[in-house]
């Protein structure tokens, strides 16, 4: 860590950094001219919502660098989501007002890490590995601190190694079994740590895309949590749309039936902040008006939701969520997409 507190963030870094993000599958320069007359930027209220939340965040560290839920405690992807909160409106060692508890997170979740390269602390699973996988690598892609590669890349052989034969991931860190929601989260940890340079197969990515693709259920649009199981969901639709997108796949053939499935169940209160955090991406890959017309509607949610402390809370929106740590990192982390400062976020 001894790099950690000395980011190399600036006008002229950030840039290349960025242009690292899927330069292979950028939309076409027509693609690009009609989705740039659209703007959508961060209003003077919504910085103003965003600040009074990463305050309060701030305020919640605990001394081990840490961030808890009252179900989750000092959990290693509750102290990822409250990280990338800050990290999405530039805050990083060294740079930004909150770059000392993005350090202390990042300590925390370094110290977290098994020899076996797991980072789950004194417990979790694969969610909490994924989570923490992709913080640090988004930490790594913005501040290009060298102490972190070997981390992450720890990190992603454990993931690229207990890949199941389906093509996904389970809750264990085992080759057995896969469901949309686990898969998604190791997805995003690998595209992050592919785009700051880490060597992942790409045949490990092929095979989790068809995975991803097998859960589609063409009859609605959406994603089913397992192939042939269940009903499809707001959240695991975003996920799986985000994820086309991410790597690329802007003209599947399930992205638009699965971008309208997202339209219609927009205020779906199971997984509402989790759903969230991948249509966010979703409809920002997709650009355009409908993008706009999403932020709106993300704006319009979840302002007059914002309680007096500057946290969200509650389960009026989600009945389904850990708690307040967990929800104010991803109301940030949507609303500052604008910002453009993740690098995950970028098209």
């Amino acid at each position: 860590m001894r790099t950690l507190v000395r980011a190399r963030i600036g006008a002229l870094v950030l840039p290349v950094l960025l242009g690292l993000v899927l330069v292979s599958v950028t939309p076409t320069p027509a693609q690009d001219k009609e989705k740039e007359k659209v703007v959508v930027q961060m209003d003077q209220k919504t910085k103003e919502a965003t600040a009074r939340a990463l305050e309060w965040l701030a305020k919640q560290q605990q001394s081990n660098g840490s961030w808890s839920d009252t179900r989750y405690p000092h959990n290693t992807a509750i102290t990822a989501y409250a990280m990338l909160a800050f990290m999405s409106q530039g805050h990083v060692p060294g740079q930004g007002k909150y770059g000392p508890e993005v350090a202390r997170g990042a300590r925390y979740l370094i110290a977290a890490q098994r020899e076996d390269g797991y980072i789950i602390g004194q417990g979790g699973n694969m969610y909490c590995h994924a989570m923490a996988t992709l913080a640090l690598a988004e930490l790594w892609g913005m501040t290009g601190d060298d102490d972190l590669k070997p981390v992450v890349k720890k990190a992603v052989e454990l993931i690229v190694g207990c890949q199941s034969q389906e093509g996904g991931w389970r809750y264990n860190p085992d080759p057995s079994g896969a469901d949309i929601s686990v898969t998604i989260m190791q997805v995003m940890a690998l595209r992050s740590a592919k785009n700051c340079g880490l060597n992942v197969p790409d045949k490990t990515i092929e095979r989790a895309l068809k995975y991803v693709e097998s859960c589609y259920d063409a009859n609605s649009g959406g994603f089913t949590y397992q192939p042939g199981s269940r009903q499809p969901g707001f959240a695991r639709t975003a996920a799986g749309v985000c994820v086309l997108e991410l790597v690329g796949k802007y003209d599947a053939k399930q992205v638009a039936p699965g971008v309208a499935y997202l339209k219609q169940h927009f205020d779906d209160k199971q997984y509402f902040f989790y759903g969230h955090y991948y249509a966010a991406h979703a409809m920002h890959l997709l650009g355009g008006q409908d993008w706009a017309d999403w932020y709106a509607r993300l704006q319009k949610t979840l302002l007059p939701r914002q309680q007096p402390d500057g946290s969200w809370s509650g389960r009026d929106l989600d009945y389904t969520s850990p708690g307040s740590v967990y929800q104010t990192s991803i109301a940030v982390m949507v609303l500052s997409v604008p910002a453009h400062y993740l690098p995950i976020f970028q098209r």
